[in-house]
């Protein structure tokens, strides 16, 4: 195929729905080879994966835990032998626990922090070598706004996680750019995705909305966009940043 991504090989995490279904299909579109990852659906996965084969692109549906160090070992093994090495990797997985601080137990950190941070590194260890070694990769971390402007209470894990996963992101850059490969950050904002209405009744709507420049919330669209942009040849100067798309609520 043809496209900004043509020949290279693409993990998306969590992309059986939502904002990873978006960059899965994109990517795919533009010409790379898509691994599709879930933890827990391998229906959505594979719903996924014929989306993208029906169009004409390249997918694999690939079921793993990436909380787990032996479940990306398998994962990446899986993709090298389907597709061949990882080019890059979009770290997408997230869980957003609303708990208020003095409930939160050491399972429940463990949980968050494993899914969100740890699994960031968990991919990257085992891809970095082979990008440097080619001399070309991206690593894509999707993390949130509330990582940056702490506008949400009651998340002190997820809180902690995303803000750690820009240092990672930030880390990995210094190091790796010397042999070509980036690392980035998406900080999303408002953007319309089928979510846990419980975690989110606290939220007041209408003020969101007052707050944004862009008087409406944004697309997984919006995000898949960014991080071609960071993926491709277009990003090949922009490492160890955070890219915004928040509609213009928080301004850095």
């Amino acid at each position: 195929m043809s496209g900004k991504l043509a020949g290279k090989t693409a993990l998306v995490t969590g992309s059986g729905q939502n904002i990873g279904r978006a960059v899965a299909r994109l990517f795919a579109a533009e010409g790379a080879r898509v691994v599709v990852n879930g933890s827990k659906s391998r229906d959505k996965v594979e719903a996924v994966v014929r989306e993208i084969t029906d169009a004409g692109g390249s997918a694999h549906a690939i079921l793993a835990d990436v909380s787990d160090p032996a479940a990306w070992e398998a994962m990446i093994g899986e993709t090298e032998r389907v597709f061949g090495p990882v080019d890059i990797l979009v770290n997408n997985v997230g869980v957003r626990r609303r708990m208020p601080f003095e409930e939160i137990t050491p399972k429940m950190w463990r949980e968050v922090i494993e899914t969100n941070l740890s699994s960031a590194f968990y991919g990257a260890r085992l891809v970095l070598p082979g990008m440097r070694g080619r001399r070309w990769g991206r690593i894509v971390n999707v993390s949130g706004y509330d990582g940056f402007f702490g506008q949400f209470h009651e998340r002190a894990a997820n809180v902690t996680a995303k803000a750690g996963m820009h240092g990672l992101t930030k880390a990995i850059a210094r190091e790796y750019g010397m042999y070509e490969v980036t690392a980035n950050t998406i900080a999303v904002g408002a953007i319309q995705t089928e979510r846990d209405p419980s975690q989110y009744a606290h939220v007041d709507v209408e003020q969101v909305w007052k707050n944004l420049a862009i008087k409406h919330a944004g697309e997984v669209d919006d995000i898949a966009e960014a991080a071609l942009y960071l993926a491709g040849e277009s990003g090949r100067f922009v490492t160890g940043t955070v890219l915004h798309v928040n509609g213009g609520e928080y301004m850095a």
